[in-house]
């Protein structure tokens, strides 16, 4: 009878430990370590490359199901691309981010596909400058484990990166002198609530 209950009671442990595995977690972006990165041509003789900050979002990782969800903002008055100038020029210029009018950039995934374990394709909306496109995110480096400067945070990290059009956002200012395409690469962090660990 004993060796029957110990046997149940491990099967019942193994199969909770195999949901638990396989089961969606949910994630909340770290601002501190996520930054959109970006790089525009310039008149044909330099690429010019700036950043934008994330200020908060939620990833929900769901690799054996389809619930898998990835939610950003960011805010592009945040511009940085290292010549101050500049950057209040690309905030308030009408055909580039108004950011009076327009104060948030935000992307909201429609489907997330994986690919092995550190690789996946996130397709989504991205809302910049009032109107909102489709976008293909590339996303690579997916790396989840122990933080080693918190060991009671588990932190998922990623890359990823795409090209767009600034003039399908109507950001069509002094293009073609200023290309119309940008490639934008994200650096991302997201902590594991500890109520889920």
């Amino acid at each position: 009878m004993n060796k029957i209950f110990i046997g149940l009671a491990t099967s019942g442990l193994l199969a909770a430990t195999a949901l638990s595995a396989n089961a969606a977690e949910t994630y909340t972006i770290d601002p501190s370590h996520t930054y959109g990165n970006f790089e525009i041509g310039h008149m044909g003789l330099s690429t010019m490359h700036g950043r934008i900050d994330v200020t908060g979002g939620e990833i929900v990782m769901d690799r054996d199901g389809d619930t898998s969800r990835v939610e950003v903002t960011l805010d592009p008055a945040s511009v940085d691309t290292g010549h101050d100038k500049r950057d209040e020029h690309l905030r308030e210029t009408e055909g580039f981010f108004e950011v009076e009018k327009y104060p948030e950039m935000r992307f909201k995934s429609t489907s997330v596909t994986f690919d092995g374990d550190d690789e996946a394709t996130v397709e989504g909306e991205l809302t910049m400058h009032g109107t909102t496109k489709p976008v293909t995110l590339d996303v690579d480096d997916i790396v989840c484990k122990t933080n080693p400067m918190d060991e009671k945070k588990y932190t998922c990290g990623f890359s990823a990166e795409t090209e767009i059009k600034r003039s399908d956002f109507d950001m069509d200012a002094f293009i073609p002198l200023v290309a119309d395409e940008v490639e934008i690469q994200i650096e991302a962090e997201a902590n594991r609530p500890n109520d889920q660990g």
